[in-house]
Formats: C-alpha cells, sequence, structure tokens
C-alpha cells in the first residue's frame, strides 16, 4: 500500500524528469517542461512541502516565460531581420528563471521528503 505522502513524491519526481527532458530543447522542449514544473508546483502542495510556495512561483514564472517564448517566436524572434532590437530578448527572463527555481525546488522538496519530512510542515486536522 502507497502512503499518502509517496504520491506527491512520485508526482515531484515525474516533474523533475520533465523539466530534465525538456531543457534539451528550450522552446519546444517548453511543451514538456511546462506541465512538468506545474506537476513538481502539485506535488509539493499536496506533500505540504514547505517549499510549496517557491514552487508554485516557479510555474507562475515559467507559465509567464512560456507565453513570451512563444508570444516572439510567432512574431519573428528578436535581433537581425525581425526589426526589434535583441534587448527585447528580456522578457523571455521568466522562463529560465522559473525553470531554474523549479529544479532547486523540486530538488530541495524531495530532499525534505527523503529526511522523513521532519522540516516538513505538520499535517492540517480534517
Amino acid at each position: 500500500m502507497t502512503t499518502p505522502w509517496r504520491r506527491p513524491r512520485i508526482m515531484v519526481i515525474a516533474g523533475l524528469v520533465l523539466m530534465l527532458i525538456g531543457a534539451v530543447d528550450p522552446l519546444e522542449g517548453s511543451l514538456i517542461i511546462l506541465p512538468g514544473c506545474g506537476m513538481v508546483a502539485l506535488g509539493t502542495f499536496l506533500g505540504r512541502s514547505r517549499r510549496r510556495k517557491l514552487l508554485l512561483w516557479a510555474f507562475v514564472l515559467t507559465a509567464l516565460g512560456f507565453a513570451a517564448l512563444w508570444a516572439m517566436s510567432a512574431i519573428g524572434g528578436v535581433g537581425g531581420d525581425s526589426g526589434r532590437s535583441k534587448w527585447w530578448a528580456l522578457v523571455l527572463l521568466p522562463y529560465p528563471a522559473g525553470w531554474v527555481m523549479g529544479m532547486v525546488g523540486a530538488i530541495l522538496g524531495l530532499t525534505e521528503a527523503s529526511k522523513g519530512r521532519a522540516d516538513a510542515e505538520p499535517p492540517m486536522p480534517h
């Protein structure tokens, strides 16, 4: 039988793997990274991890960066013949920032769970 905290841990591991696989190609991989980051955030939320706020923000940043990445790609990118300065690439910064926050938060959340949830919040009473 699976203990209640194992399912969220499996979600965090699966999301972490998706985020790593998606990093091979950041544009097309974003279609894998965003759901992976969402799985990590949901897993830490369901597992009542102390890191759940960090991972919620990681998901929000990744989603904003994802939207900016696809919008910039749809209008032709930046620099070169696009007519937009390379400085427009700064709007893409939430994407890698959210990815890094998600990776760090997932790893910290997994180490928290492997320590027997010693520093996790106690379960909420029903």
